[in-house]
């Protein structure tokens, strides 16, 4: 039995819905954390906070939704770019 290095055991910030689903069935039937973490070469904090945000989404627990955290990044990304282009207009006109 190996123990994955920390630089292994990394989720992807952006990973597959169905890859977090499987990751909470296996934990829901009975496998231990530790266990699937080792097994999909993910770290431990990654399978709580996927859990949780799990929760959060089904309104067992209050917090922020995946659909409103998701709405919120597209929000700050067109935030951005419309800065940008201010900047950019400033520019011209100065």
């Amino acid at each position: 039995m190996t123990i994955q290095q920390p630089s292994e055991a990394v989720m992807p910030r952006s990973c597959p819905p169905e890859f977090r689903r499987k990751v909470l069935d296996l934990v829901a039937y009975g496998r231990k954390v530790a266990e699937v973490a080792r097994l999909l070469g993910i770290s431990d904090q990654t399978i709580y906070v996927c859990r949780r945000q799990h929760l959060i989404d089904t309104g067992q627990l209050p917090g922020t939704t995946g659909s409103d955290l998701s709405e919120l990044a597209a929000a700050r990304k067109r935030i951005a770019e419309l800065e940008a282009e201010l900047a950019i207009h400033r520019r011209a006109a100065g």
